[in-house]
């Protein structure tokens, strides 16, 4: 009997949106179609232990070999999305509805003298409109209970409704007020009539006029105190509010389209297409491929339109095509060429309200997820991880593979508010307990890129060579390996101390310090000139164990310290996703902390940093003098009679605005409010 945990998702793969699953055969054909509220919660079902499940569920999931799904907005999308499926695979496990016979719909006999809401299956009848189809009859049912307070419209057989009016006594729902009661004349017939339609219209679509009626009613009854009537409207609103909800699967009636929607980054893009045929969604396909080009996304549609249709007949474009953007070159000519191919006219647009929006955001939910996901899988597998550290240790000639990966990027605006980041992978995973950040102090007599990665990694190799000297017990000898350096020096490429300190653990409190371990590989985000940087770094700290390489974003070449040219990784490579992983994660994290600083930049005083002078004495400071400029002309002595200032702190804020740069005539502006300050 196969294992359902041989096809089982990881865990956090699987959405918690609602949507519609799939359950293949090992020959890809659909066995069992189902919708769910939340994917994840329903899925996990299926993969506990088999003797718990029902017979019929045990077979099926014994006899799948692999499952999918569908994201969706809500679960009246999923419903209808389940039912477009069930017809369209005609599952071996799922309840056959052989025909659209089968469905029901809400019907509203507008035929008959005093027109009914039911339930109705089977041929449809001249005079009587037709909402859905609907896959469960209760979902009708759940309707019309909401919209029976509003629209009190007759539901009751004709032999109810003639006998009632035989015995002049209505029906349970007339005495509920559910029903407006005509069999025995509470309303005549004309007016029941336009009920029944005002109930068409807005099952139709037709809504906002009916809920804006509803809260003028209410208001005018609450102006009148009669509190009664207007909780009355307030609940008949709620009902209207919640069977507002609709299909966006479901397009009008007769509609051929194929929706596409792209969710991309630098790297790779996920298409998504749903494919709509009579209104319904009779097929969705799924791409991710990579980009080789720097491709924008109207350069996406037209190289997608021309793969997707390229090979097709008449029947197989629609007359309708929905893309996010239009196409790179003129949209006429791809409208032209799918009209030529269907043989007659093809509209090609973006559509930007109704439906139609509403389903092109379901297909770009799915992208996005489906994108997501194949993220997640390639980021996360052990196979992957380990193949990718493999390759780096090839293509950069390593002995090892580098398990522990340290990533520094740099950020700043025109050279001010300079921060770096440190950023740790160990074993192709983000360890984010040793990210680390840094304020660059000019050290290296300047703060451009280069500059700023140097003094960065100085101070951090600097603090491991401190490290591991203080590591080293009174009398210990270091296993010491001597090599000839290129210039006939000697240099110490490693060392340890019998074994007796782990490295990166702080002897006295057992825990780890704060830069942990040193790296195998060190990645700086840049190319040539920050790789050169990093190097005279490294060497300057004594550091000669560690392997560099630098990643380019242009091109996405590895640079390599001492080669006049880069190396470059396959487009596919498991390695260069793992580098573009790290140099991504690095470039998030420091541009995070350079807004943080930049903000905080933006509304300095001059009173910041005067040793003993926190926020509450600067406000009481100001509060007392009114501003910073009547306080520059203070004496220490005025100062110091400020509640809560003393004599050594009033001569430190004399003294440090007395170094402050001269008032300027025009005020300072908070660039980040536009704010005037003082």
């Amino acid at each position: 009997m196969p294992d359902p945990a041989t096809y089982r998702p990881r865990p956090g793969e699987i959405p918690v949106e609602p949507g519609v699953y799939r359950f293949r055969d090992p020959h890809g054909r659909v066995i069992y179609v189902g919708k769910a509220k939340s994917l994840r919660a329903r899925l996990s079902n299926y993969f506990q232990d088999l003797s718990a499940l029902h017979p019929r569920t045990m077979a099926m999931v014994t006899t799948a070999a692999s499952v999918e799904w569908t994201v969706v907005a809500t679960e009246v999308e999923a419903l209808q999305l389940e039912y477009s499926w069930i017809k369209e695979f005609d599952p071996r496990f799922n309840v056959k509805y052989r025909d659209d016979k089968s469905y029901p719909y809400l019907a509203v006999t507008m035929g008959e003298e005093v027109p009914r809401v039911q339930v109705m299956r089977g041929a449809k009848r001249k005079g009587t409109r037709y909402f859905g189809p609907y896959t469960h009859a209760w979902a009708i049912r759940e309707t019309v209970d909401l919209l029976l307070r509003v629209f009190p419209v007759r539901t009751c057989s004709t032999g109810v409704y003639k006998r009632a009016g035989q015995v002049g006594r209505p029906c349970l729902l007339g005495y509920i007020d559910k029903c407006s009661a005509p069999c025995v004349g509470k309303i005549d017939a004309e007016e029941h009539r336009a009920l029944a339609q005002d109930f068409c219209d807005f099952m139709a679509g037709n809504t906002q006029k009916f809920v804006r009626r509803t809260e003028r009613e209410m208001k005018a009854a609450a102006a009148e105190m009669d509190y009664e009537r207007a909780a009355r409207l307030r609940d008949d609103l709620g009902a209207l509010t919640k069977a507002l909800e609709k299909s966006a699967v479901v397009l009008p009636d007769a509609t051929d389209a194929d929706v596409f929607a792209i969710a991309d980054d630098e790297l790779e893009a996920a298409v998504q297409v749903f494919h709509v045929r009579g209104g319904r969604v009779r097929g969705q396909r799924g791409w991710v491929s990579e980009k080789v080009e720097d491709v924008d996304t109207p350069q996406l549609v037209e190289q997608l339109l021309l793969q997707v249709y390229g090979g097709e007949t008449g029947e197989g474009v629609p007359r309708e095509v929905l893309v996010p953007e239009l196409p790179a070159t003129v949209e006429a000519d791809v409208e032209d060429w799918l009209s030529e191919l269907r043989g007659s006219r093809v509209d090609l647009r973006v559509p930007q309200r109704g439906d139609k929006r509403a389903l092109m955001e379901t297909v770009q939910r799915n992208a996005t997820q489906a994108l997501a996901l194949h993220k997640t899988r390639r980021g996360g597998d052990l196979t992957t991880r380990s193949q990718a550290l493999q390759e780096l240790q090839e293509a950069l000639g390593l002995d090892e593979a580098p398990l522990r990966i340290e990533c520094y990027d740099v950020s700043h605006t025109q050279e001010t508010n300079v921060v770096a980041s440190m950023v740790v992978f160990e074993d192709g995973l983000p360890k984010k307990a040793d990210y680390r950040r840094f304020a660059v102090r000019g050290e290296e007599g300047g703060v451009d890129d280069t500059r700023a990665m140097r003094e960065v990694l100085l101070r951090r190799f600097r603090r491991v060579r401190a490290d591991d000297a203080r590591d080293q017990p009174p009398g210990a000898t270091r296993d010491e390996r001597i090599t000839e350096g290129e210039d006939g020096t000697e240099v110490e490429t490693s060392g340890a101390v019998g074994g007796e300190v782990l490295a990166g653990i702080d002897p006295d409190t057992g825990r780890p310090r704060r830069f942990a371990y040193t790296p195998q590989l060190v990645v700086v985000d840049g190319g040539q000139p920050q790789v050169e940087a990093a190097a005279r770094a490294l060497a300057d700290a004594g550091v000669v164990d560690v392997a560099l390489c630098g990643l380019a974003k242009r091109l996405e070449e590895v640079w390599l310290p001492g080669e006049a040219h880069p190396v470059v990784l396959p487009r596919t490579s498991p390695g260069l996703f793992l580098l573009q992983r790290v140099r991504d994660e690095a470039h998030r994290f420091a541009i995070t902390y350079h807004r943080s600083k930049r903000s905080k930049a933006m509304t300095t005083s001059a009173l910041d940093g005067v040793p003993g002078l926190g926020q509450a004495r600067k406000t009481a400071l100001l509060r007392h003098f009114g501003s910073v400029k009547k306080l520059r002309a203070a004496t220490a002595e005025e100062v110091a009679a400020v509640p809560g200032m003393g004599p050594r702190t009033a001569r430190a804020v004399v003294e440090a605005l007395a170094g402050g740069a001269p008032e300027s005539s025009a005020p300072a502006v908070n660039t980040a409010t536009g704010e005037l300050l003082d």
